[in-house]
């Protein structure tokens, strides 16, 4: 296999993949809880970490992991969706991890869809100070969209970009069509982290399944680094960790 920049991680099913991070995730927070601190997670959306939500979920009930000291910002939020539309991020939040765990309700922190427009400027750059407020953020989990994402950061993205309003991509807007009921009512924008914000954390796990994100996933990882892929930005990263299942990578050189 050829030699890689960063930690690649390739598993025969994205259910084994999931385990693996759930469990360094759990192991992170324990650590953190036992010394009596908090561990600040940045948290993504979609059918990507729900295998790892579901699984952090079952440890809470069975292993009796606390979220207690967890301290969580999610990526993103469609514009103009309320916080209880069935598929805005908060309620997505809700119904996979938040609802189902003891996180403290001020610690689970996810962009307003609703605030009003000319408030946007201001309400991102309190954004950006909550997060440094708890420190930055230690663990980022991340996804990757098929035109290169990641948050909601579209090509033309810059490395140094913060949380701000964003128009989506037309191949993102596509991809949530059957979600929506179709591609007329899904969102134009969303707040997003930024890719810079993402780049200060910590730590990265990218988790990409699936034949259908092979072609990004290989751009990504073995393309150019620049804004055309913003997902190529994590290679600079000093600390990020790829998890992948067998369909997604098969279009990588040298497996």
């Amino acid at each position: 296999m050829q030699e890689y920049d960063f930690n690649l991680n390739v598993f025969p099913s994205s259910r084994e993949a999931s385990l693996v991070v759930a469990k360094e995730i759990a192991d992170a927070l324990s650590l953190r809880s036992s010394e009596n601190s908090s561990l600040v997670l940045g948290l993504a959306t979609g059918s990507t970490p729900v295998l790892v939500y579901e699984e952090l979920v079952r440890l809470h009930l069975r292993e009796h992991l606390s979220f207690k000291k967890a301290k969580c910002f999610n990526l993103d939020e469609y514009l103009g969706l309320e916080a209880t539309h069935p598929e805005s991020y908060q309620e997505f939040m809700k119904r996979n991890l938040f609802s189902k765990v003891d996180i403290l309700p001020e610690n689970a922190v996810v962009p307003n869809g609703k605030v009003p427009y000319d408030e946007i400027p201001a309400y991102c750059e309190n954004y950006e100070a909550k997060i440094k407020d708890c420190g930055g953020i230690d663990i980022q989990v991340l996804g990757i969209g098929r035109s290169g994402h990641i948050g909601f950061n579209e090509p033309g993205s810059s490395v140094d970009s913060s949380t701000r309003l964003v128009a989506l991509d037309d191949v993102t807007r596509k991809d949530a069509a059957n979600d929506f009921g179709g591609i007329n009512d899904v969102p134009t924008h969303a707040i997003t982290m930024g890719v810079g914000t993402i780049l200060a954390a910590r730590k990265i796990y990218l988790l990409v399944w699936g034949k259908a994100k092979a072609a990004i996933l290989a751009d990504a990882l073995q393309g150019p680094i620049d804004e055309s892929v913003p997902a190529s930005f994590i290679r600079n990263h000093p600390d990020v960790s790829i998890f992948i299942d067998e369909a997604a990578g098969q279009m990588l050189v040298g497996r």
